[in-house]
């Protein structure tokens, strides 16, 4: 299966409303491609085995939560396909919380105006903590999430870390 890239700015369409309100205001989405994919094949490995693409140009965004003294906190980290972000070590610690997991996907959906499985860094609530693994800026032209299952953004990855609020953090991933 192959891909056709397109300018994103003219395929709005393809991604969810907050990802294309996001894109209108970022000086750098001239940059950003957009690719219709098959729903079913969102997942990141299913895709890359699926298209072609390769784990190590993928990125992943998890959105994480935990809470200290009653207070909520989040962070959406963005890491490599091939890592996993450092959860338990070095997420707890920015967060600064005692435990921390996954937010339930219930609510990362309706918070985010996003799809489960394409949640994207791009058009995240402004007061959630964006956490970006240093590894991710080195991809030539990363391929991740654009709010809904059927379709991936593809861009420099050194644009992750020009995102609004992006906090660009080493060995978020492990």
């Amino acid at each position: 299966m192959s891909l056709d890239l397109l300018p994103a700015l003219d395929r709005l369409d393809l991604v969810a409303d907050p990802v294309a309100k996001a894109l209108r205001d970022w000086a750098h989405a001239g940059e950003v491609l957009v690719a219709e994919i098959d729903p079913e094949l969102a997942d990141t490995a299913v895709m890359s085995e699926a298209y072609g693409t390769s784990m190590e140009d993928s990125a992943n965004c998890v959105v994480i939560s935990g809470k200290r003294s009653g207070e909520e906190r989040l962070a959406a980290c963005v890491v490599r396909a091939d890592t996993r972000a450092d959860v338990n070590g070095l997420v707890k610690r920015t967060l600064d919380v005692r435990k921390c997991s996954f937010h339930p996907m219930e609510r990362a959906v309706e918070e985010t105006g996003m799809e489960y499985g394409g949640i994207t860094p791009i058009g995240l609530p402004a007061e959630w903590r964006l956490l970006v693994d240093t590894r991710v800026l080195e991809i030539e032209r990363t391929i991740i999430g654009s709010g809904v299952r059927h379709s991936k953004l593809f861009f420099p990855g050194r644009l992750l870390g020009e995102l609004p609020g992006a906090e660009v953090v080493p060995d978020l991933a492990r």
